[in-house]
């Protein structure tokens, strides 16, 4: 065993371990925790926000932060190697790390604040509700980018294609393919700042145009 090769592995063993424990969270939030707080009585709601959320925000957030390091490293390694699939991965899987800890923490370090004081007995922060739904639309524009990333992430080892083949080759994606597909990330990042959820408020809609989205980019590259 060379020790380039376990130097290397154990910084993949920690980008995956890292990004379980951050997506797996992302879904928790969605999928889960959304939904339980759309039905629950506001007692339990605000005991979950104290005791829970941030219990729970404290490894989604250092799942991002150690995925995000750990993946810089893996792709230095790559080097000549990396293809326009993991590259747009490494594009989406930033987004959403600067997502965690530029939007969706600041504005749930509100919402918990506000808890607190009305758990004290003090009076709601004015701004939490709107932290609350920043926090939102960012977390689930998380949920949207999720699913091409991993999709492309996993491409760039295993699905034959125009996607797969290095960069540096005049054979990889044109760049036609590279700018309309940079253009749509940046167009729905662009709306998860400032924007609408729109269909995404719902557990399906999400999925559905996270799908949805994996196809139209897989689509662009292949075709143009």
């Amino acid at each position: 065993m060379e020790f380039n090769d376990l130097t290397s592995y154990v910084f993949r063993w920690i980008h995956m371990f890292a990004g379980v424990a951050w997506i797996g969270l992302l879904y928790y939030f969605n999928f889960v925790q959304t939904e339980f707080f759309k039905e629950t009585t506001a007692e339990a709601k605000a005991s979950a926000i104290a005791k829970l959320v941030p219990r729970a925000l404290w490894w989604f957030r250092y799942g991002a932060l150690f995925t995000f390091l750990s993946g810089v490293i893996l792709a230095a390694y790559l080097g000549g190697a990396i293809n326009y699939y993991i590259t747009l991965g490494m594009v989406l899987g930033t987004l959403m790390f600067l997502n965690v800890w530029l939007i969706i923490w600041p504005n749930q370090k509100i919402v918990i604040a506000s808890n607190d004081q009305v758990l004290d007995g003090g009076e709601a922060i004015p701004d939490a509700a709107g932290a609350l739904g920043k926090a939102g639309l960012a977390s689930r524009t998380n949920t949207l980018f999720s699913l091409p990333m991993l999709f492309f992430m996993g491409a760039s080892g295993h699905l034959n294609g125009i996607g797969r083949v290095p960069m540096s080759s005049e054979d990889s994606a044109s760049l036609v393919a590279i700018i309309l597909t940079l253009i749509i990330v940046v167009a729905l990042e662009i709306n998860a700042i400032k924007g609408k959820t729109g269909p995404m408020t719902s557990v399906k809609g999400v999925i559905h145009c996270g799908v949805g989205l994996m196809i139209g980019l897989l689509a662009i590259i292949e075709l143009f």
